[in-house]
């Protein structure tokens, strides 16, 4: 009798930023859509998620994809953690804290850098590479290597087969360093496909005996930090806006600084410095088509009439995408649209 592999993702209770975990279910019957995985259980104590004399959380699946890489008999289940009486969120389930509004749209623009041996690839065994400048959307040996491409490559098509809807991918300013960016419709479900397409990255790697570094500023110096800018639209932006909503959301952001930067990812200060394309981490600040402002306003959003999808640099690389959804959509919820 054939057997179906159902691998169980979830995120474990690591702070400042969580971890990825999986363990694999035998079926056999392939799942239909998500509704067919049932709940099951892990123990929490050993993902700081429980203590030992009380450690049953249980796995809620909320997204199947397809899982090419074990074959045409495998998926990834996405779940959620859940209490044990399979109704409760755990303290650790941010996804619980997104509104789920189909209408509101988020795209993410993952950054990340692919170590082996400590080291970024492409990089000497000692001392760096030569300064940034030919490495952003470089080719050739000299910028990127063999490896890292065939990776990331891989990587597209594994995502792709998924049903992850990538809308690119591309070598970024920093030798080693490599962008992915996810669109999606839905106001969970841009977070969902990048925490699976994170752990489709994390396992392919795996063969290669390679790391993936997601910390925002692995290297100090006149090196590129990784962020992960999250553009993002509602219905009322898109349709209806105006220059007096623009402004008024504007301020509003400004006025909820300091929450975003506790949701954007750790260590933000060392990227968030007013150099390499960010604004500092202490101000806030917009312009259209500005890089180094903490929103960046598309020139098609003001030509349109001030209506269109915005973007925030400020989230980085390490971010949780569950976690900085939720802060937007809340500081969006402050701003009247009558």
């Amino acid at each position: 009798m054939a057997k179906y592999k159902l691998e169980y993702i979830w995120l474990d209770g690591y702070q400042p930023v969580p971890n990825l975990r999986g363990k694999t279910r035998l079926a056999d019957e392939a799942p239909k859509s998500v509704e067919d995985c049932p709940i099951w259980g892990f123990d929490g104590s050993s993902t700081q998620q429980a203590e030992g004399h009380s450690s049953d959380c249980m796995l809620k699946p909320v997204g199947l994809y397809p899982d090419v890489d074990r074959g045409d008999n495998a998926y990834i289940v996405l779940c959620e953690v859940m209490m044990p009486d399979c109704e409760t969120p755990h303290p650790s389930n941010m996804r619980a804290t997104v509104e789920n509004d189909p209408d509101t749209w988020f795209g993410f623009e993952q950054e990340y850098f692919l170590f082996q041996n400590k080291r970024p690839l492409g990089w000497p065994t000692d001392g760096f590479p030569s300064p940034q400048g030919e490495y952003y959307t470089g080719v050739g040996y000299a910028n990127v290597g063999n490896v890292a491409r065939e990776i990331v490559e891989k990587h597209l098509d594994l995502c792709l087969a998924a049903g992850i809807n990538h809308e690119g991918i591309n070598a970024e300013v920093a030798k080693g360093q490599w962008e992915f960016q996810i669109f999606a419709k839905g106001s969970r479900k841009c977070a969902d496909d990048l925490w699976v397409a994170r752990y489709l990255l994390l396992r392919l790697c795996e063969k290669y005996s390679v790391d993936v570094e997601w910390h925002c500023k692995p290297f100090l110096g006149d090196w590129n930090g990784s962020g992960m800018h999250c553009n993002f639209s509602t219905k009322y932006m898109r349709e209806t806006g105006g220059e007096k909503y623009f402004k008024h959301l504007m301020e509003v952001f400004e006025r909820n600084k300091d929450e975003h930067i506790a949701a954007y990812g750790p260590d933000n200060h060392l990227r968030l410095t007013g150099l390499h394309e960010t604004q500092s981490i202490d101000k806030f600040s917009w312009g259209i088509a500005d890089r180094g402002a903490s929103i960046r306003v598309p020139h098609s959003f003001v030509n349109n009439g001030y209506k269109g999808y915005l973007e925030d640099r400020r989230p980085n690389s390490q971010g949780d995408p569950y976690q900085i959804a939720s802060r937007i959509l809340r500081t969006i919820s402050e701003v009247p649209t009558g």
